[in-house]
């Protein structure tokens, strides 16, 4: 039987992510494998995969912190906002100076309104937009709200008639780095696209814990399912008794963690759930436990 956990890759450029999760599904031997967060083909780095149980933390992975690193090209603007796309647009960026791009990108720092690209998965009227958007149409996405808590230049590069500049970005899940360098080369009113984008942090998990897929050829390397949820959420130990209840579908009188999910263990380290708590009471968001012991 295959055993549960996660795979950190360092996804590489080109591959989608559905591509990195059918190479994973090969190399575990099972179907049962997904991912958390979508990576574009153009970008690298950290890419959660899970395998058997480990496919029920996903959704709540996806909801962690990101950090990044890439590379925004002032003075052309793309269909895409990034490399992949067809440039639209072209504009002069000699005038533009470092303190105007810090200054820039110090206005989209914070809680933000970011309205997301064209050519992404969001739907619109049950269509995904980038399909319109190929089609030739141009899909109206709303504003989401999305927090940058920083996005920094770390070099500042003039190329000729363009500057690239080289950024680091931390922000909430749902934050689209294309979207980011669209806007900053709006505020400068010279247009700008993303050339190069790796993701260095998801939550707890960074590039230092990532493989390539050839190494994982080698070597599938599993973080554990318990060892996995306790580096990315709180911790609840819970008794036999406590542990048998969860596992039932029962519920647990809650201990003040709030709506966030916490991780459930069993006294040997088991991860039995993960727990939310409402109205008094924690009960499961989802079950891990194979087969509840008896109490006693």
């Amino acid at each position: 039987m295959t055993t549960s956990g996660l795979v950190i890759v360092d996804k590489p450029p080109v591959w989608t992510s559905h591509d990195v999760v059918a190479r994973i599904r090969k190399l575990a031997g099972t179907r049962r494998v997904g991912h958390a967060g979508t990576l574009d083909p153009m970008a690298t780095g950290v890419l959660i995969v899970g395998v058997e149980k480990a496919t029920r933390l996903l959704g709540h992975l996806a909801l962690t912190e990101k950090e990044y690193s890439g590379t925004i090209r002032l003075g052309q603007t793309t269909t895409s906002d990034d490399a992949d796309g067809d440039i639209t647009q072209r504009a002069p960026v000699k005038n533009v100076s470092d303190d105007r791009i810090r200054s820039a990108m110090d206005e989209l720092t914070g809680d933000i309104e970011q309205i997301p690209p064209g050519v992404s998965a969001i739907k619109v009227d049950g269509q995904r937009s980038y399909r319109l958007a190929r089609a030739g149409a141009t899909p109206e996405l709303s504003a989401r709200p999305v927090t940058v808590s920083e996005f920094a230049a770390e070099a500042i590069r003039p190329q000729g008639d363009l500057i690239d500049v080289d950024v680091r970005v931390r922000c909430s899940s749902g934050t689209y780095i294309r979207a980011l360098a669209r806007d900053l080369g709006t505020a400068l009113g010279v247009g700008g696209h993303l050339t190069a984008l790796r993701r260095t942090r998801v939550g707890p998990y960074d590039i230092g814990q990532a493989r390539t897929l050839e190494q994982l050829a080698e070597q599938l390397e599993l973080l554990p399912l318990a060892q996995a949820a306790a580096a990315a959420f709180p911790r609840r130990e819970l008794t036999a008794e406590e542990a048998q209840l969860i596992g039932h579908g029962g519920k647990l009188p809650a201990l003040g963690t709030g709506e966030k999910p916490v991780a459930a263990f069993d006294p040997d380290g088991s991860l039995v759930a993960l727990l939310t708590e409402a109205d008094g009471q924690a009960r499961s968001l989802a079950v891990f436990a194979a087969q509840a012991r008896a109490a006693g």
